[in-house]
């Protein structure tokens, strides 16, 4: 345009500058505007506003000041959009007394302060942990300008947080009295989002009941982040204890959410029984179960082996009109093979795909791992090379699962050569990938391949956890490896990981095949200081490792704790103690 003779104006460079921003050439928007120069143009406000916007954008703070300088000095006057962006990046960078600095300066340039600019000092100074000052610029800025939901998205948290709930109970009610906010849609729950991001759990409960106390906010939406909260934390029954107190004493009228919440809460903490009793509930207030809702007790009915009512909700659900989704015929397959249904499995998974069903590897997981428990390792890997026909890439989950089907059947080879397929594939091996492999391996008895896979799961950059400690260990004992296992179980301990029961009966007894009594001894007495609960497979090791070794007093001394402690003795007790 320039080589042509027709030089641009500066309405066309501003649009420049802020196209090159915006496409992340923040270089080539500063050269653009070096360039208004060369042209004889002259940058205007709106050239100023935008690289000051794209300055905030970067955290660059001094720059913003060094180019807010140079707009006044040549004349420039910065206006109320200057302002704002100055103050915003201020405020988002931890400047905030430079920011109030800011703010005066822009009163006496005439530039009035609209609602972003006290929205904007008022997150500073929340973000700073000035809260009263906060609170009181709240109120100096409701006498010229009246604050909106973005006000009270960032005041009230601040002010749950330090206890002061009958001041956010004021300011929240007094918008609601005034209509300035409705008490229905995404406000209460955006609210309440806030205070508990911010604010302890007690307090933010405490804010909650006493607005729907007074019915200032009938709407169940209020109670999502609270129960979603409680849920997560497994804390189910103090949600439930909630859910009943706002429904049944204040008259709350649940949202869908609000019982999706709290079903999935109380499955995920085996409180099936009384997570049904909220979906009856559910259904005779008249909400309607969705199919997000109905997924997660469909699951509950197939984890639990109850097909037949399994298909029967399956059926209520689509008698109500609700659409089936991928995860629910997922779960239909997966409740089949779990209720030792492999070929109904099979044949509604064919039905699926006839009807175009296009399954994911949650689909394949279940009738993959169904039919290698079977020892249909071939059905197995065939339906595995029709997954990949169907361009359904199997995921790391998929190859754990045929990896520890084949080392289970006794086929270490196979199982090693799909491991390293899903490596060679791109796919990184996970945790369970190599714990698998261990575990295999030392069911085979190979020990050194156990230990290969071992060392290079934690030379993968992966921790080994209790269980991969445990079979390692349980395995070295069992081959006779007794010292290279004492020091994985030194390792495991300085982890501060604590061995299973099964770990310690086994070091226990192959110490005392070994001929090392007195770390068989130290063994059992390092398992009762943690705390572990010996059991008849304990004592026999301990009896037996007294009595091989010549120590006929020490035998029956460990016999007596068993009977002392209710512990029963069964036909290898008295088969290990000496006549």
């Amino acid at each position: 345009m320039i080589g042509d003779g027709c030089n641009p104006d500066v309405i066309v460079i501003n649009s420049l500058i802020d196209t090159l921003y915006k496409d992340g050439r923040s270089k080539e928007a500063w050269d653009m505007f070096r360039k208004m120069k060369e042209l004889k143009l002259f940058p205007t406000v709106v050239t100023y506003n935008t690289l000051l916007a794209g300055l905030r954008k970067e955290g660059r703070v001094q720059e913003s000041f060094k180019l807010f300088e140079s707009m006044k000095a040549s004349g420039c006057p910065p206006n109320t959009i200057t302002f704002n962006t100055l103050l915003d990046c201020l405020c988002k960078n931890d400047e905030v007394d430079l920011a109030l600095k800011m703010l005066y300066e822009m009163t006496e340039m005439v530039c009035f302060p609209d609602l972003f600019t006290y929205n904007t000092l008022i997150y500073g100074l929340v973000k700073g942990g000035r809260f009263f000052e906060a609170f009181w610029f709240f109120h100096q800025m409701r006498k010229t300008v009246y604050p909106d939901c973005i006000t009270l998205y960032t005041l009230l948290p601040g002010l749950v947080k330090v206890g002061s709930i009958e001041d956010a109970f004021k300011v929240v009610k007094d918008f609601v009295l005034k209509g300035r906010i409705s008490s229905y849609g995404y406000f209460w729950e955006n609210l309440m989002t806030g205070i508990l991001n911010e604010a302890e759990l007690s307090h933010a409960i405490s804010f909650a009941e006493r607005v729907v106390s007074v019915g200032l906010c009938k709407n169940g939406s209020i109670m999502v982040p609270v129960i979603k909260l409680l849920s997560k934390k497994k804390k189910s029954l103090d949600a439930h204890k909630l859910f009943e107190k706002f429904t049944k004493s204040f008259g709350i009228r649940p949202t869908l959410e609000v019982y999706y919440h709290l079903i999935n809460g109380l499955l995920d903490i085996h409180l099936a029984e009384l997570a049904w009793d909220i979906y009856e509930e559910m259904k005779n207030t008249g909400c309607a179960a969705d199919v997000s809702t109905y997924n997660l007790l469909l699951d509950d009915l197939g984890k639990s082996g109850k097909v037949n009512e399994l298909f029967e909700l399956y059926n209520e659900m689509l008698h109500r009109g609700i659409e089936p989704d991928k995860i629910t015929h997922n779960i239909l397959i997966s409740g089949l093979v779990k209720s030792s249904n492999i070929e109904k499995a099979l044949d509604l998974y064919y039905d699926l795909i006839s009807g175009g069903f296009s399954p994911t590897p949650c689909t394949y997981g279940p009738l993959i791992d169904g039919l290698l428990k079977l020892k249909k390792l071939d059905e197995a890997k065939s339906l595995f090379e029709e997954m990949i026909e169907y361009e359904c890439k199997p995921n790391c989950a998929i190859y754990n699962i045929l990896i520890n089907g084949y080392g289970k059947a006794g086929d270490i080879n196979a199982a090693r050569d799909l491991f390293e397929r899903m490596v060679n594939e791109g796919i990184r091996p996970d945790l369970k990938s190599y714990t698998i492999l261990v575990d295999c391996c030392c069911l085979m008895g190979k020990m050194d391949d156990a230990i290969y896979y071992f060392e290079e799961l934690k030379s993968s950059g992966l921790d080994p956890d209790f269980i991969c400690y445990n079979l390692i260990i349980n395995g070295l004992a069992r081959s006779g490896k007794i010292k290279e296992a004492l020091t994985l179980f030194g390792e495991m301990r300085s982890r501060g990981m604590t061995p299973t029961l099964y770990t310690f009966n086994s070091l226990i007894f192959n110490l005392g095949i070994a001929g090392m009594i007195e770390e068989a001894g130290n063994m059992y007495k390092e398992l009762r200081v943690l705390g572990i609960k010996p059991d008849v497979v304990t004592y026999n090791a301990l009896i037996r490792a007294y009595s091989i070794s010549g120590q006929a007093d020490s035998a029956y001394a460990v016999y007596k704790e068993m009977m002392a402690v209710g512990c029963i003795p069964n036909t290898g007790t008295f088969a290990q103690l000496p006549n």
